[in-house]
């Protein structure tokens, strides 16, 4: 099959043909890929896994068909549409019987690009391939568990339906799941990418009184009004906590969540909040810099700092919800996607996003 390949020793991609995939085991599902939107987590694993020699069919923003099921699969049959999750909880573990599906010991695995037994259903000329981030899609087909593929109405557009794989699971996730926030409170958003226009709506549904955002790219602040923002800052011209706390009588936002992935902004966020509010951390610096912020700060304001995997999401119960919100007009995800191309121009998207150009590049992968 046809797939963008990534090799590991160059910061490019390759766009090949004569990539394999395995039939489906078991609990599996072979999907086609239809779209998948170019995450900056993409952008960071290419950045990080230059010269390491791992290849990797990347993409983890994913809707597709089912072309075909495991004899075990019971949820889905061949030709449902189906929007793939990076994450996939097992169901059984320690953590999947809490609730907590992002913490799942298999779904922890997203990050290694391999099944639970180290096996990955993508080869070239007998050489394993893995799927970046647990999906892989930036290729025509890809294997996942059926835990990792939920069920669409006939009618879902996948082109708009996949931001929600990731972008919005992340974003409006932070804000209901992994923050709580609840109607009347002030936030602010670092990063207005994606995954922060995400936070944005986010924040709108939960009743926000006052939304916060802060970007240097004037197209994306813009945007950011748009879906729900009630003031804007540009970073490079004022200084961000000093107009928070401004807006805010001086007491600073009740959560601000820092979505950019620049351990920088982690401690303006911490000190853009009041005491005894939380700094939510959604982004990854491509470096995996260490923030530095003063601990004792925590503790004498009772502030809290709230990590946010895919916004604690679980993919069964949250994927179907904010397809109705997006069918009921309270989630804008056409607008969220502002540049398109063709899985021959995956470069040209990956360059795309890392110009920090619009806010979501959709790659067309097949019919």
């Amino acid at each position: 099959m046809r797939a963008a390949l990534y090799e590991g020793q160059t910061p490019t991609l390759t766009v090949i043909d004569d990539l394999q995939v395995e039939e489906p085991r078991a609990d599996e599902v072979l999907v086609k890929i239809a779209n998948c939107g170019i995450c900056h987590s993409d952008l960071s694993l290419v950045d990080l896994m230059a010269g390491s020699g791992d290849v990797s069919v990347l993409g983890h923003e994913a809707a597709g068909t089912v072309a075909a099921i495991g004899e075990s699969v019971t949820s889905l049959s061949v030709g449902d549409k189906v929007l793939l999750t990076p994450l996939a909880p097992c169901g059984r573990c320690y953590w999947c019987v809490r609730g907590e599906a992002t913490a799942c010991k298999d779904a922890q695995l997203f990050s290694s690009g391999v099944r639970p037994d180290g096996t990955t259903p993508l080869s070239r000329g007998g050489s394993p391939v893995k799927r970046g981030l647990g999906v892989g899609g930036f290729g025509e087909h890809t294997v996942v568990r059926e835990a990792g593929a939920v069920k669409l109405d006939p009618d879902t557009p996948l082109d708009i339906a996949c931001v929600i794989g990731c972008a919005v699971q992340t974003g409006v996730g932070a804000v209901l799941h992994s923050a709580k926030v609840e109607a009347g409170a002030t936030v602010l958003v670092t990063g207005l990418g994606g995954i922060g226009a995400a936070v944005v709506q986010g924040a709108r549904i939960a009743g926000a009184s006052r939304i916060v955002v802060s970007d240097p790219v004037a197209e994306r602040r813009e945007a950011a009004m748009h879906f729900g923002a009630t003031h804007a800052i540009d970073p490079m011209a004022e200084e961000v906590t000093a107009r928070v706390l401004d807006l805010t009588g001086g007491i600073g936002v009740d959560y601000s969540f820092e979505a950019a992935g620049v351990s920088a902004l982690v401690a303006t966020c911490l000190e853009s909040t009041r005491v005894g509010g939380a700094a939510v951390i959604v982004g990854v610096d491509a470096t995996l810099a260490s923030a530095e912020f003063l601990p004792a700060s925590l503790v004498t304001h009772g502030k809290s700092i709230i990590g946010s995997l895919l916004g604690h999401c679980h993919p069964q119960r949250d994927i179907p919800k904010f397809v109705e919100m997006w069918r009921r007009g309270q989630l804008d995800l056409e607008s969220m996607i502002s540049h398109r191309f063709d899985l021959a121009d995956a470069n040209e998207g990956i360059e795309n996003v890392r110009a920090a150009n619009g806010l979501r590049t959709v790659l067309t992968v097949g019919n």
